[in-house]
């Protein structure tokens, strides 16, 4: 089965696995298919202590190729809101990954020990910005809610809202992809 797109028939898709199941190198051959520009949104903000975090990160960056343009610490609800309509019709937009977005909003609103629904603007802003969006967009985010239940409160907030979210975009966007051991099986 073909995973590629046209760039002249716009798409949002939505990108789900594990932790390292493929599911960011999936997207980034989805979006690289066609030799179209691709403005790769990255979600992660760079803690310079945390190593191990830095080396994945390295392994993103190293699998991009140099012609993708970057946009580092994104957000994507804001990057996509100001282009609704790409400059460039043929281009394609990738978010690397919702998870890391979501991580980053919890932390600015101090929501971690708040009531649920707390961060609840930021993504309705998100889905919003991914629902009106014109050009091709491929989204990465992270399936936790399959797992034991997170012992901690925090580790539950978060699995609870990823979920939430997760379906909200899944209903805004034209297609879905689960993957799983670097296979993807298509959902919508």
């Amino acid at each position: 089965m073909s995973h590629s797109f046209s760039p002249a028939a716009a798409r949002r898709i939505l990108v789900l696995g594990g932790a390292r199941s493929g599911k960011s190198a999936f997207a980034e051959k989805l979006a690289g298919e066609g030799g179209e520009t691709v403005r790769y949104l990255a979600t992660a903000v760079p803690d310079p202590e945390d190593h191990d975090f830095a080396d994945r990160i390295a392994q993103h960056r190293s699998r991009r190729p140099a012609s993708w343009s970057t946009v580092e610490s994104a957000d994507p609800a804001t990057v996509l809101a100001e282009s609704t309509v790409p400059s460039n019709p043929s281009s394609v937009t990738l978010i690397d990954d919702i998870g890391t977005w979501l991580t980053a909003r919890i932390d600015a609103r101090e929501a971690w020990e708040a009531p649920r629904g707390t961060i609840s603007p930021d993504t309705d802003a998100l889905v919003a910005a991914v629902a009106a969006y014109q050009g091709t967009l491929v989204i990465v985010t992270p399936e936790v809610g399959m797992g034991v239940i997170p012992a901690t409160r925090s580790g539950r907030l978060f699995r609870d809202e990823i979920g939430i979210l997760n379906q909200r975009l899944a209903q805004a966007c034209d297609e879905a992809y689960f993957v799983v051991a670097g296979l993807p099986l298509r959902l919508k």
